[in-house]
């Protein structure tokens, strides 16, 4: 019976942790998304009011890493991207968790 309780309050502990974990990477992801300016192009939680930037709200969170990556490496290219997405090295995983729980606007 103990070691049932014990394991009981080891998943619980576990699982208040991972959701504290996530809670604290997606206010560093939106710290960083303001910090950098991103907002300033592509809008306040990623949603984007001029139709030549694209929103990232509710993309998900893999793919945004990944264009970051490519922006970063210069395997993509885009004037604005290229100059600013080295500056969010380090944090592409914060930013990318943030925007992905972020609703899109119509």
């Amino acid at each position: 019976m103990k070691k049932i309780l014990l394991l009981i309050l080891s998943i619980t502990a576990l699982a208040f942790s991972l959701s504290s974990i996530s809670e604290e990477a997606k206010s560093e992801g939106e710290a960083m998304f303001e910090v950098l300016g991103c907002s300033s192009c592509h809008g306040l939680g990623g949603n984007s009011t001029d139709e030549d930037v694209p929103s990232l709200a509710g993309r998900d969170a893999e793919w945004i890493v990944q264009q970051l990556e490519q922006f970063q490496s210069g395997e993509r290219q885009n004037a604005i991207m290229n100059a600013m997405a080295p500056m969010a090295e380090g944090f592409e995983d914060f930013i990318a968790e943030y925007l992905s729980t972020q609703g899109l606007r119509e």
